[in-house]
């Protein structure tokens, strides 16, 4: 993200003083070009860049620079590049408005903060595959208490041991290496490992979460978004003991089928007004108990055993119900 971007290279000339357009793409990881791009960039938004020319010149900011935004703590300023890193920003033209923010709330922190805040954006994405206005106006509820101890242990790089109920079991208590939070339409998740293996777990399903004194064992850089589309093919193609499932259900049932699943991958409507859903479900025994209880009102149209499945069940029960009373047996 540019805004990402621009404020590394602020922090980068407030800690070098001055460096050349060459050692800032070094550092950023960008060409030239783009470092000259965001420089203009940041002088439009009012930050006091100037060059100096010569063998040892370069950029850099004005003596004595800092920004006026005061008062602010680090939950407070993670909460605004929390909420800066959504895509609306971008959608509604004021990408350039939010660099300057997001500068700002940067700047404004304690020295012991910055290097958590600059880092906290990478640790979050927020709606990667969804417009803006498609978006349900209706969010997942999670506790607020659960959520400020996932995020701290996301932030701070520490271990976290959450009280999880996975669909069709118990709650049980895990620890996990906390990697990022991920929502999608509106519904959120956390990207952990757990003894070296990947791991999604739903926000709303933790009934607990505490976070531990021992460092997470986790990249010190990730691509979140990435990471994502990486589980997500693993749920399209079964990774796992995960299923993903192609399900046409009715609208009013929509919520009783999604609350039951670990993600929604994709969703349209039919001419019908029925929604067409692509799910994903922990495992091939709890994908076939959530179609099985919504009846008529969901089809699963893939995959195929899971049709021939629901198929004989239903065929079992009709057989057993065909005669008089007390003369079927239960299996």
């Amino acid at each position: 993200m540019r805004a990402d971007r621009l404020v590394s290279l602020v922090l980068l000339l407030r800690q070098h003083g001055r460096l050349s357009a060459t050692a800032l793409a070094r550092e950023l990881e960008v060409s030239t070009r783009t470092v000259l791009r965001d420089i203009e960039a940041l002088s439009a938004a009012g930050v006091p860049v100037y060059a100096e020319r010569g063998r040892h010149g370069g950029f850099a900011l004005l003596p004595g620079f800092r920004t006026e935004l005061t008062g602010l703590n680090r939950d407070e300023a993670l909460a605004l590049l929390v909420a800066g890193s959504r895509r609306g920003a971008q959608a509604f033209g004021l990408g350039s408005a939010l660099a300057s923010a997001m500068l700002k709330v940067v700047d404004a922190l304690p020295e012991s903060y910055r290097d958590t805040a600059a880092g906290a954006a990478e640790r979050l994405l927020i709606d990667p595959e969804t417009d803006l206005l498609a978006r349900r106006l209706v969010a997942e509820e999670v506790p607020d208490a659960i959520v400020a101890e996932v995020l701290r242990a996301v932030f701070a790089g520490r271990r976290l041991r959450i009280h999880y109920e996975a669909v069709g079991q118990s709650a049980r208590w895990r620890t996990v290496d906390p990697i990022g939070l991920v929502t999608v339409r509106d519904q959120g998740y956390l990207l952990a490992t757990r003894s070296g293996a990947d791991r999604t777990y739903r926000l709303s399903r933790i009934l607990a979460a505490e976070e531990l004194a021992e460092p997470a064992q986790r990249p010190e850089r990730v691509d979140l978004d990435r990471a994502w589309q990486e589980r997500s093919r693993r749920f399209r193609t079964g990774g796992d003991d995960q299923v993903t499932v192609l399900v046409r259900v009715e609208a009013a049932r929509r919520e009783d089928l999604v609350g039951t699943a670990l993600a929604v991958l994709a969703e349209e409507a039919d001419a019908d007004g029925r929604l067409r859903l692509e799910v994903t479900f922990q495992d091939a025994r709890h994908a076939e108990w959530a179609l099985w209880r919504l009846t008529a009102s969901a089809e699963a149209l893939a995959p195929q055993w899971l049709r021939d499945s629901l198929r004989d069940r239903a065929a079992a029960i009709a057989a057993f119900y065909e005669g008089p009373p007390g003369n079927g047996t239960p299996r």
